[in-house]
């Protein structure tokens, strides 16, 4: 089915259409998931989680062309995991890192471009819960430290802290790759 008629099935509560939906679009939300948790396990419920939000919501979607579906469910996904994360204070309880320099030099990009992006993205999942956070709301969905301060209950010099330590922690594990790999 295509994504305006697959929406418009799953808003009518057709069960085909929203398997369907759910085997499509699975497993690029539960990569949304795991970006924000970092375990699988609870990456998987929050999944489900979300897809009852998404299915008990179509008739809050609207229709704006083609990916529109697509993007409404990973921000029903980035809420979910948001929500089990202020919910469980993972946000206020960040790791300290004692080797977090004060500056840190970004790797080349070039460099990084060879690095797979499965690796990329074990590197994020295993950072502290507030620095993954905060790295995927800056990076991934494009919010500026005021919209995250607010996101997470959180002031904005500490979401700027956060990324800081995330990117730096994160600079780290790459040349550490790119010098046991490269």
């Amino acid at each position: 089915m295509e994504e305006f008629e697959l929406s418009e099935q799953c808003r009518l509560g057709n069960n085909r259409a929203r398997k369907e939906l759910y085997e499509h679009y699975g497993g690029r939300l539960l990569g949304v998931c795991l970006r924000y948790t970092g375990d699988r396990d609870t990456a998987q419920d929050l999944l489900h989680d979300g897809f009852i939000k998404i299915f008990s919501s179509f008739d809050k979607f609207t229709w704006r062309g083609e990916g529109s579906l697509r993007a409404w469910m990973e921000r029903v996904m980035v809420n979910t995991a948001l929500q089990y994360l202020r919910k469980s204070d993972v946000i206020s309880q960040s790791t300290p890192l004692e080797e977090v320099p004060e500056d840190y030099e970004e790797p080349d990009a070039s460099a990084v471009e060879m690095i797979p992006q499965a690796v990329l993205m074990r590197f994020i999942e295993e950072l502290p819960a507030g620095y993954r956070t905060v790295f995927n709301l800056y990076t991934f969905e494009e919010k500026s430290h005021k919209e995250i301060a607010q996101l997470l209950g959180i002031n904005e010099k500490s979401s700027a802290s956060q990324l800081f330590r995330a990117k730096s922690v994160l600079a780290k594990r790459v040349k550490e790759w790119i010098m046991n790999n490269g």
